[in-house]
């Protein structure tokens, strides 16, 4: 079992602690896609997610691939995220 899990923060947290909920439910969905494609290092490659107003920013510590950042589109795109394809990446 992986044990360190990234970082989860959003801007407004502590007036909207929704924002907190809804980045745990993305990471366990990114994660189920993850498993499902095979792409098994996923985990070990993301040190933050942070959700600044409407969009979600992913920190890398290893530089991902296209269908690794794609996984995360495909959450905050749906109806557990916030429905956009405001997604970007630090690495």
């Amino acid at each position: 079992m992986f044990l360190d899990h990234p970082t989860l923060t959003a801007t407004n947290s502590q007036t909207e602690p929704d924002r907190i909920e809804r980045l745990n439910r993305v990471y366990g969905y990114v994660m189920a896609l993850a498993d499902r494609d095979g792409l098994l290092r996923l985990v070990e490659k993301v040190s933050q997610l942070h959700d600044h107003k409407g969009t979600l920013i992913v920190f890398w510590i290893d530089a991902p691939d296209e269908s690794e950042k794609a996984l995360f589109s495909v959450a905050w795109g749906s109806r557990i995220g916030d429905g956009t394809s405001n997604v970007e990446h630090e690495i």
